[in-house]
């Protein structure tokens, strides 16, 4: 039996006992390493490396300027494997040999390379040297200044522009190997009763499939959809070692910098659980709609 969605959650003993455990051992941990470390802990350096003073005001500074580049770097990676792993899936999802062979290909080449050397290979060989040709920094230069502000606000700053792009694509091809295999799957879960229905009313395949394999496939792709986009946050890091100013490799410099080595990762580890905690309860209100929609 399922549990009744409209029951109030009731706060019990049991709860009680497990958060005061957590918080016990919390602090018996925080404790042991104050003690085994001898570390001087000072935050009074925190404001000034997410904020600093103008004269119109304050701005986001080192700190809060890598995770606003994350963010970027996330939204873009995910848009563009959503893209590309959605028409993978539906490739690899088709009968003709060769659309399988295609997506089997790709998924089976990206997968079993590391991320970390996938990023490297794909900027040292490649977008190094397909970016510049391009002449995207050039191009960035010459815009007006109300178009280079649009520009830093979707992309960051021109300096940074090409390692940003070369960023986002290897993020975007890497993931897109995981969503192509997700979408698949959700294609697939599709009963062939109801294809085979929906081309007995006379509908044609394009029809069948945006009015009755689509509908059905998003519902049921949305949670690991969800908790791609959620692992493609905490994998935006691995781009820091490609100069993308993200917030790992902002906090790496001002940890260097400031010798607060601890309170610089545990506010970046921070930040990255705000984000991705955040990313959790929206696409679990999400899930909820969606359930309640086909309730209905």
């Amino acid at each position: 039996m399922y549990p009744d969605p409209d029951r109030k959650r009731r706060f019990g003993a049991i709860d009680l006992i497990l958060i005061l455990a957590v918080l016990a051992a919390g602090a018996f941990v925080w404790h042991r390493v104050s003690d085994v470390l001898a570390y001087n802990w000072n935050w009074a350096y925190l404001p000034g490396v997410l904020f600093r003073e103008t004269a119109g005001g304050y701005e986001p500074n080192l700190l809060l300027t890598g995770f606003l580049t994350t963010i970027r770097l996330s939204l873009w990676a995910m848009l563009l494997a959503s893209l590309l792993g959605g028409v993978l899936g539906m490739m690899g999802a088709r009968r003709r040999l060769l659309p399988r062979l295609a997506t089997t290909a790709y998924v089976g080449l990206i997968r079993n390379i590391p991320p970390l050397v996938f990023v490297f290979v794909f900027f040292f060989f490649i977008s190094s040297q397909v970016i510049p040709a391009l002449g995207i920094s050039r191009w960035a230069r010459d815009l007006s200044p109300l178009a280079g502000q649009a520009v830093t606000f979707l992309a960051g700053p021109h300096a940074r522009l090409e390692n940003f792009i070369a960023g986002v694509l290897s993020l975007a091809m890497f993931e897109a190997a995981y969503i192509a295999v997700i979408t698949r799957a959700g294609i697939q879960a599709v009963p062939e009763a109801q294809i085979e229905a929906a081309r007995s009313l006379g509908l044609t395949s394009w029809q069948t499939f945006r009015l009755v394999v689509f509908p059905q496939a998003l519902r049921k792709v949305t949670p690991p959809l969800a908790n791609q986009f959620i692992s493609l946050v905490k994998d935006s890091a691995i781009v820091s070692l490609i100069s993308v100013q993200e917030l790992t490799f902002t906090g790496a410099e001002i940890a260097v910098s400031s010798q607060r080595r601890f309170e610089t990762y545990i506010v970046v580890a921070a930040l990255y659980f705000i984000l991705c905690f955040g990313l959790s309860r929206l696409f679990a209100t999400l899930e909820r709609r969606q359930a309640a929609n086909g309730r209905s």
